[in-house]
């Protein structure tokens, strides 16, 4: 029978053989990655499985979130994230090597293999035909013990590019394209795989701008062939090695197909503050701008910022624009200055930014009050950048330089003739910042007095009162629930400390109002938890309390993130009784143990005592076990218990 590229991976990686009734289906998972942002509640939860080394083929643990180091607390993470990785077997990307994403493509990448990764961008892999998928911690720390990630079945849909791009417009304006026809709620339950004769003229790099911001799609992955691009690549980066052919067999089948005509694309640009929000550049051409940030993992390759080189090399950035360039790698800035683009972009007047996330988290070159920022970042959420009442825009890097120069929004065919850069036949190779761990574990895990031990949570109660603190809007981000900012990003590994910072964006007096009730549920609107992989959303609401959630839809990664630490998603039967529910309702909610065990679909909600409504339980068996266990930790270690028992 005829299969897709998904299905041809599934298919060596799947652990049972799966029926037309299955809900959710167990994964093999051969890699993992973390970072720094998620990667040291993950490896305290690893500590906490007890598992002597990791079972994947390959993990690797990278510095990339927080390297701004204006205190001991991320020296100190950064020192237990390497003691970790030396003990329990996990490769060790030091700070000042680059980006998560565009590291493991650059050297660890390998077609048709499985990757979990505790970021959301994670399915930037796909672009070397990874099925690669973004998770919460938890999660990567139960495959690195050997426990399957139980993936939901998802709908592959087939975006058939078609033609080619015409000079100015980039693959940055095809995903920015994809999101303005499908949104940010478009891909959940879907993995996208790219396929037609346009994507021949497409080069990993620009493939993995596409797959990054598929999560913005809300998509469990996005997914390229391995064919001759893919080849090219691993040829140019040493690793020929590991290349094998796999492409679609013809007449493969796709629960649904999209069409993109690439030679009919133009330069695209996302306002504030979605994505999705997506128009011409020619809509907003002159509009004044005060920074451009170029660099994140969406748009920091070689070939982007040769790109960039080329359009500022013997011109001078706008007096009015700060602008600022951030590599992606140590491979992409040296090879920058070894062939004399850093030149161009400095004498241009770009600052030079370490290889890192960097602007993209909010971790520094936050804009001026009310700012106008154009950047090649993959999010522009409220306030993620550092500044609340600034304006990010979301552009290519060709639209960015360009714009750099003018001092205005605009279109970058409006600059004349672009050459299209090339890929080098061989990239500079030295991985002199990447710690391979001791084949058998040595030392003692160093632990700084940032670092505060996880705590088990209970099992799950019969009944539970609880007072409803915080209602809100559609499209929540996990942004919003737990601020990413430089000022809090030291203390991920210190939940109480975190706690006093939950939704504060949103709402000030949240963490007094819910300190003040024993039990707290929060209701929402379509898409809540959008963004990132974080876990700390849903693990710093558990630590105030918070029991439930109730929405009229769950973004996938933080919906896994809820039940894993141990919070209820119930979905409303009829979204209008939305309306119902107000700041301070009391709520019941009798027989979960029951409704868990029994996998009832349907629960009632008291309200007041005086209303009822109904809400959907959309949990599969398993799920409903980890609820029941309080979590996906304790749920775990019962299954480890089971196996050595």
């Amino acid at each position: 029978m005829a299969q897709n590229v998904v299905e041809k991976i599934l298919s060596t990686h799947l652990l049972k053989s799966v029926n037309s009734n299955d809900v959710e289906v167990p994964l093999k998972i051969d890699y993992t990655l973390t970072q720094d942002s998620t990667g040291t509640l993950a490896y305290l939860q690893w500590e906490a499985l007890g598992v002597p080394r990791v079972k994947t083929k390959l993990s690797v643990s990278f510095i990339d979130h927080n390297t701004l180091q204006t205190g001991f607390e991320n020296a100190d993470d950064h020192r237990y994230l390497q003691t970790v990785a030396q003990k329990y077997g996990i490769y060790f990307s030091k700070a000042g090597n680059g980006i998560c994403h565009q590291v493991f493509l650059e050297r660890f990448a390998v077609p048709g293999g499985t990757l979990l990764g505790s970021d959301s961008h994670t399915p930037t892999a796909g672009a070397l035909c990874m099925l690669a998928i973004g998770a919460g911690g938890l999660n990567v720390a139960v495959s690195m013990a050997g426990e399957p990630y139980y993936l939901k079945k998802p709908r592959i849909c087939n975006i058939k590019l078609t033609g080619s791009l015409t000079p100015g417009v980039s693959a940055k304006d095809i995903i920015l394209e994809i999101l303005r026809r499908l949104t940010v709620k478009g891909g959940v339950g879907k993995i996208f795989e790219y396929s037609g004769d346009g994507i021949l003229g497409l080069s990993v790099p620009q493939r993995a701008t596409i797959t990054n911001m598929g999560a913005e799609l809300g998509a469990t992955t996005s997914i390229f062939p391995s064919d001759r691009e893919a080849k090219r690549f691993l040829r140019a980066q040493g690793r020929e090695n590991v290349w094998q052919e796999i492409i679609a067999d013809e007449g493969a089948r796709y629960d649904e197909e999209i069409v993109i005509e690439l030679d009919k694309l133009e330069p695209l640009v996302a306002k504030p503050h979605s994505p999705d929000n997506v128009v011409a550049v020619k809509e907003l051409e002159g509009m004044p701008i005060n920074q451009v940030i170029i660099g994140s993992c969406t748009n920091s390759s070689y070939q982007d910022l040769m790109q960039v080189a080329n359009i500022l090399r013997g011109k001078a950035g706008h007096p009015d624009v700060s602008l600022a360039v951030a590599p992606g790698s140590k491979q992409v800035l040296s090879m920058l200055a070894k062939n004399g683009s850093l030149f161009d972009l400095v004498n241009a007047g770009a600052r030079i930014l370490e290889s890192t996330c960097g602007p993209c988290i909010g971790m520094g070159q936050a804009p001026q009050t009310g700012g106008i920022s154009l950047r090649t970042n993959n999010r522009n959420f409220y306030g993620r950048s550092g500044t609340l009442d600034s304006k990010v825009y979301l552009v290519s890097p060709e639209t960015a330089a360009v714009s750099a120069i003018k001092g205005v929004l605009t279109d970058p065919r409006k600059l004349g003739e672009i050459i299209k850069v090339e890929l080098p036949e061989k990239f500079i190779v030295n991985d002199s910042l990447l710690v391979l761990p001791e084949k058998t574990p040595e030392g003692e895990v160093v632990r700084g007095p940032n670092i505060v031990p996880i705590s088990l949570p209970e099992k799950m109660e019969e009944e539970i009162w609880a007072d409803v603190v915080l209602k809100v809007a559609d499209n929540i981000t996990t942004d919003d629930i737990m601020p990413s900012t430089a000022k809090l990003l030291p203390y991920r590994s210190n939940i109480p400390y975190l706690a006093k910072y939950c939704f504060s964006s949103l709402d000030q007096d949240f963490y007094n109002r819910i300190t003040n009730v024993e039990n707290g549920i929060i209701v929402a609107g379509e898409n809540y938890g959008q963004g990132s992989s974080r876990e700390h959303a849903a693990l710093v609401p558990r630590f105030l309390g918070v029991r439930m959630v109730i929405a009229k839809s769950f973004a996938r990664i933080h919906f896994d993130n809820l039940i894993n630490m141990g919070i209820i998603p119930l979905v409303f039967e009829d979204n209008q009784d939305y309306e119902k529910l107000r700041q301070g309702d009391k709520i019941k909610i009798s027989g979960i143990r029951e409704n868990l065990t029994n996998q009832v679909k349907q629960w009632s909600i008291d309200i007041n005592s005086k209303d009822t409504i109904r809400v959907r339980a959309d949990f599969t068996c398993r799920q409903s076990m980890i609820l029941l266990a309080g979590g996906l930790l304790n749920y775990t270690k019962k299954v480890q218990e089971e196996k050595n028992a």
